[in-house]
């Protein structure tokens, strides 16, 4: 999340303030920090918990602690902690092969011939890699190598987030550490409508955000494409309202903008759908997924068609050659992963427990003072604090005292700046989550005071 980098930084918003005494886990975090650098997220700083083991959506800590892990690992885990068949997966392949580059194997065919299976039809050509980052820079150069020469600018969307690499940071000039270089990207608005830019209400507005994006990025000559997530995550899962996604790609295809969408959180079924984009009405011409594909082993994959993952001008050798990238044991990892999703159909069962999570989610907003707005989609959801119904202003503190009450209750959830994340693994029991969510109002309740 980076809104906390807009107010105050962890450490920062760390003194002056005590916490429970939490046995040996302050010592091991006092005896670590001698060398760990500084800098971490935000539930990190504030939860002050040292985790040992994971079992399906339970976690335990070094006291011995439990918690139903509602934020996934970092909205990674897939399956939950632990799975059998991604453990046996690795264990397996760890005995036979580990890297030997970009070289084939059995299983790499394997894990293409799955994803075939899972993705439009259109996106049959994979290039693996390791982070999300990394597989959103490979996009990236095959749009620029692609497109013809004037089309020499790239449309983003601000408030996005699609990693701290270089390119991928000049995209939507987010400042994550320093100052970002400008980037030679042209930004449109995000449907963000409990805080429309524009200061107008939907759906009067007339979805005058993606009139913008048309007329700034799809109409303009001399964009190559438009990289977007489908659900902004970092930014505090801004979901899009009906209409948005289909006046942007439309227009898109009008005009020869491609559409890359930067699915590092969304692809694998988290949203209801095997791809977000599928869900908000979206086929985009590339496609990069990464944290649940793999069950939070590093990994991630570039999707696209054929003839432009083949074009000479991008296929030259080494293209997509990566020292990790797409290694035995992510291949491994991913293949198990996707089987079981696809097996246990756990996209539906995404949409199905999103349906209560965002009922559950709905009443606390109307109970509360102190919840502004509750947005998402299948089991990605946010929760916005602020100071007030009214006013809407950001409460960060607020949001950090329910992420702390949450953990001291048995819930982990995923906080960054005023807004909690709620992201538990596709196949988390419901009663496990319903119990989770009674914790969770608890919290609010300990908090406000209620």
């Amino acid at each position: 999340m980076q809104e906390a980098s807009q107010e105050e930084s962890p450490d920062q918003a760390l003194q002056g303030l005590s916490f429970p005494d939490l046995g040996k886990q302050e010592r091991w975090l006092e005896r670590e920090s001698a060398h760990v650098a500084p800098g971490a997220t935000d539930e990190a700083a504030f939860g002050r918990r040292v985790f040992t083991s994971g079992n399906g959506s339970t976690l335990t800590d070094m006291d011995g602690g439990t918690y139903v892990d509602l934020a996934a690992g970092a909205l990674t885990q897939s399956l939950g902690h632990a799975h059998p068949e991604t453990v046996e997966a690795l264990s397996a392949q760890a005995q036979r092969l580990w890297n030997v580059h970009d070289s084939a194997f059995p299983e790499r065919a394997e894990l293409c011939e799955l994803l075939a299976r899972l993705l439009p039809s259109e996106l049959d050509t994979y290039a693996f890699f390791s982070t999300g980052a990394e597989a959103v820079e490979a996009a990236l150069r095959l749009v620029q190598r692609t497109a013809p020469p004037e089309r020499n600018r790239i449309g983003a969307l601000r408030h996005g987030f699609h990693g701290k690499t270089m390119g991928a940071r000049m995209l939507v000039h987010w400042d994550v550490g320093t100052q970002s270089f400008a980037g030679n990207s042209v930004l449109g608005y995000a449907p963000h409508c409990y805080r429309c830019p524009l200061e107008l209400e939907h759906p009067s507005c007339e979805l005058r955000c993606a009139s913008l994006v048309r007329r700034h990025i799809a109409e303009k000559p001399n964009v190559s494409a438009l990289v977007f997530e489908p659900v902004q995550g970092a930014a505090g899962v801004i979901t899009p309202p009906p209409g948005y996604w289909e006046t942007v790609a439309r227009a898109c295809r009008d005009n020869g903008v491609l559409l890359v969408a930067d699915e590092v959180l969304t692809g694998g079924g988290r949203t209801g759908s095997f791809l977000a984009s599928e869900e908000v009405g979206v086929r985009p011409d590339l496609v990069v997924m990464a944290k649940g594909t793999a069950n939070g082993f590093p990994f991630s994959v570039l999707a696209g068609p054929r003839e432009l993952m083949h074009h000479p001008a991008a296929s030259e050798p080494g293209a997509y050659a990566s020292t990790y990238g797409g290694n035995p044991l992510g291949v491994a990892a991913a293949t198990a992963t996707l089987g079981v999703v696809e097996r246990e159909a756990l996209a539906a069962r995404a949409k199905e427990l999103g349906a209560v999570v965002g009922e559950r989610l709905t009443r606390m907003r109307d109970r509360f003072p102190s919840v502004g707005d509750v947005r998402g989609l299948g089991l990605l959801h946010g929760v916005e604090f602020v100071r007030g119904h009214a006013s809407r202003e950001p409460a960060p503190e607020t949001a950090r005292e329910v992420y702390r009450a949450a953990l001291d209750l048995g819930v982990r959830t995923a906080l960054g700046g005023h807004v909690i994340r709620l992201s538990p693994p596709l196949n988390i029991d419901e009663g496990t989550l319903d119990s989770a969510l009674d914790s969770l109002e608890r919290a609010l309740e300990r908090v406000e005071g209620a």
